[in-house]
Order: C-alpha cells, then structure tokens, then sequence
C-alpha cells in the first residue's frame, strides 16, 4: 500500500499563494483610521505563481508579492503586485516553475542554468526616494510606491552581489548601513560584505572579509558607533546541496560567533566573540554604551524551518527575547545573554527614530499558548525600561503578523503613535489592516480596514509618510 503523499505545510492554508493582483480602491473600515495617518504600509511576502519544482518547497523561496495600503483622511486603499524579478519572468513567459529552491541547479529545469534565480521577497523599505523589495541574494528591487510596478534592480552592493534583506536606517544621519552574506562569485562563500549609502542612496562604502564559515546572516546589529555580524550555526553548502542534502542547515558543532567593529574602522579590525550555540532571524534593537554594546534579539535555540546537516528533520523551537551584552573591555570574548521575556514571538520592531539608540519600547507578533510554531495569536508591547511586557490576544484562528510603528507626529516623544498589522481571520478565510493606539495594545484595534480576501503570511513591511 502506497504511503500518502506529504501535503507541503508551505502551500497549504493561509501559507499557500494568491495568484490575482488586486486594487480595491475604498477598502472597507471599522472603527477609526486616524485622520493624522497619512501614507503608505507596504508588506512583503513569498508567493510563488506557480506550483514549485521541489517537492520540499521551502517557504523563503516563493516569489515576491507586495501588499500596498494607502492611507488618508481616515480611509484606505489597497493594491497587491508580484516583483517582477528575473525568475519571475521567465517562469511567467513559461507558464510553469523554472527553478528549483534558492535556485538549487539539481531541481531547477536544464533551460535556466546560469540565469538569475533572485525573488525580492522578504522586506520592503523606503530610502533615497525609492521602494525597495529585499531578499538577501540579491540587490535591492525598485518598485513604483503607488501602483507596485516594478522598475528593476538598483546596483547598491557591487562586487559584492548580495545585498541584506534587513539594512539599517540611521535616523540620526539617513544612512542605509548594510551588509551581505555569501558575497562576491560563487554559493555559499564565506565572504561578507559591509557597505554605506547615504541618505540620497548615493554608497559611500563598500568593504568585504571574511566569516569563520558559510552561515545564513539573515540580519546584523548597528548602533551609533559600531557594527556586528552574528554567524550563527545555520550553515549553507554547495556540495551538500549538490549532493541532494539540505543547501541550508543546523550544524551546532561550528559554534555562535559575533564580528564586532567601530563604523569608522577597517575591517581588518573586526573582533570575534562567541557564545553557545543559538539562531536569531531578528534583532529588536541595539546600542553602545561606553565599551558595552547591548543587543535585544528573539533567540531560538536551534534554527527553526531547516533541517540538519544529514536531512533529518529540525527540532521545533520557538524564539524569545534575550538581551546580548558584549563587553569590549573584557578579554573573554564571550557574550553574556540574559532572558528578558518568557513568551515566544518574532517579527521585533520598534520606534525606528531610536533604531542604534537606546530605547524603551518594543513590540512583536506572539504567541499566547507559548507555541514553536511560527504562528501567532498576540501582539505584544515589552517596556525595555521596567522590563513588562503586555498583549493583546486575537480571537480563536485569528493571526497577525508583524508590527510597524508609526509615530503620531515627526516629533512625537518615543513610542507614541500607531502599530500596524496585517491579520489573517480563521473564520472568513480573510485579512484584514489593523491599526493599534501603541501606547495601549491591550485594548485592540482602533481602527480595521477588512480586505474580500485573504494575504498569505508573510514576512516584513514598512511605512512610506505622505
């Protein structure tokens, strides 16, 4: 008797794709949209167009889908496009999938070797007057921030090739800092790049060194006066792929390590400190003081969604926030970390007007139940300065996904304005656009902006002012 064929959790549920590219031009509204709140949320999200190749389809490799909500004078606006990256168009002029995970050449059909397999599917952001889709292979994706066309890639990483999906914006200075991982010709190389545009978008650096191994740095850390590169044990290897193994998996016998260097340094000045074995996806913020840089992150003890280095299953785990000190004075080398919260979450956001600073308030998406599973029920605030943290929980089936904070004016002191977050509802197979007052979660949406349809989960947005 035949075993029954697995059903990939990627493409099942509110996971699987919406193929139709939709503009509703006066989305329906419950409550109160703030009449202040004026501009643009964008959210980015995997959303293959057609069946994939790989029968273990991962979710960071579906194309890029933009979700676009324009606001103002209390209504809202809605439009959903793909990037229409290289990959993109080729599988659309094919009517088929192409390629196959990450562009792993042992899936991917025999008349796309060599060509480029980027998807723009993981953030979005605003800088130098355009809007960027980033994923973390490619350079950043142009797109119109009204009608989501697309315009194409812009070159910001050079020899480098590869361009972070999660660059940090100064808000003291405008400049984009980021990085990239697995840099320069070739897969899986353990070169990383680190590189500066100012706030026209003009870089103004551009350096490369090299990590202890080939590790995906989904993100990094940077303060107002130093940079850190985590190359935490979730290995890439091509030979390993080549060999029909996992191109990305959980090795914690390479150990954490933490590259450390002033901004104004060279990188041949990079310090490595470690600490045990763990995986972060994201940070919520950080900042220096004196010789001691500070770094709250969600800390997973293994890497969640990839498999071992052998094939075998990963364990599930879920995240938690977990401040890093790293004290430049000591001699160690090794990082501190302590607990600050005892409930698993992703998607950390705050303020970004004290983005590199010191801070007080924090926000992610959580769970309740203290599930692993990357699905969420909560959204939560954390006071960095007294160490509490509050929630709002979501009915029964309901999901939301990551929080955007926009402050209520230019000026406004930290933390106050509006969270918002795209919801998924259980019960009407739906999304809705939900908007919180961020000084008080627990109370629940202020304002509710409900599509027809439903947005598949995702991953990371941003806000775009008038």
């Amino acid at each position: 008797m035949n075993a029954p064929a697995r059903i990939n959790p990627y493409l099942t549920g509110n996971f699987a794709p919406v193929r139709d590219e939709d503009t509703f031009l006066d989305v329906k509204v419950r409550g109160d949209i703030p009449k202040n709140l004026r501009g643009s949320y964008y959210r980015n999200g995997p959303n293959p167009q057609f069946e994939p190749r790989d029968p273990e389809h991962h979710w960071f490799a579906g194309d890029g889908m933009i979700h676009g909500f324009h606001i103002a004078d209390g209504k809202v606006s809605y439009r959903n496009r793909y990037v229409h990256t290289n990959k993109y168009v080729l599988e659309h002029e094919a009517g088929r999938s192409l390629f196959g995970n990450f562009g792993n050449p042992m899936t991917s059909d025999p008349s796309v070797a060599g060509q480029d397999s980027g998807v723009g599917n993981t953030n979005i952001v605003w800088h130098g007057g355009r809007l960027l889709a980033l994923e973390e292979g490619h350079n950043p994706f142009e797109l119109d921030p009204v009608t989501l066309e697309s315009r194409g890639y812009r070159d910001y990483a050079g020899r480098a090739m590869r361009f972070t999906a999660h660059p940090k914006m100064d808000p003291e200075t405008g400049e984009m800092v980021f990085f990239g991982y697995s840099a320069g010709a070739g897969f899986f190389t353990d070169d990383v790049a680190y590189g500066v545009a100012d706030r026209t978008g003009k870089v103004t650096r551009l350096d490369m060194f090299k990590a202890p191994y080939s590790s995906m740095i989904h993100d990094f850390f940077v303060t107002r006066n130093y940079v850190a590169f985590p190359v935490l044990p979730l290995t890439g290897s091509l030979p390993r792929a080549m060999s029909g193994k996992p191109a990305f998996a959980w090795e914690p016998d390479k150990g954490s390590h933490v590259g450390v260097m002033r901004r104004d340094g060279d990188v041949d000045s990079i310090r490595w400190f470690t600490t045990d074995p763990c995986y972060v996806f994201h940070p919520m913020n950080m900042w220096d003081e004196g010789d001691k840089l500070f770094v709250d992150v969600m800390q997973y003890a293994n890497a969640p969604l990839f498999p071992n280095a052998d094939g075998s299953p990963g364990k599930p785990a879920g995240a938690r926030l977990v401040r890093w000190t790293i004290d430049l004075a000591d001699n160690s080398n090794t990082i501190k970390q302590q607990k600050l919260d005892d409930i698993t979450g992703e998607f950390p956001r705050l303020d970004e007007r004290r983005a590199g600073l010191s801070y007080r308030h924090g926000y992610f998406a959580a769970s309740s139940t203290n599930s692993d599973k990357i699905l969420f029920d909560s959204i939560a605030h954390f006071d960095a300065q007294t160490g509490n943290r509050v929630q709002h929980t979501f009915a029964k089936g309901d999901s939301p996904g990551e929080p955007v904070f926009v402050p209520r004016t230019p000026d406004a002191p930290e933390g106050d304005g509006w969270l918002l977050c795209v919801v998924y509802r259980g019960e009407t197979d739906t999304s809705d656009l939900v908007v919180f007052d961020a000084q008080d979660v627990v109370k629940g949406p202020v304002g509710i902006a409900s599509l027809p349809r439903r947005v598949p989960f995702g991953f990371h947005g941003n806000w775009r002012p008038a």
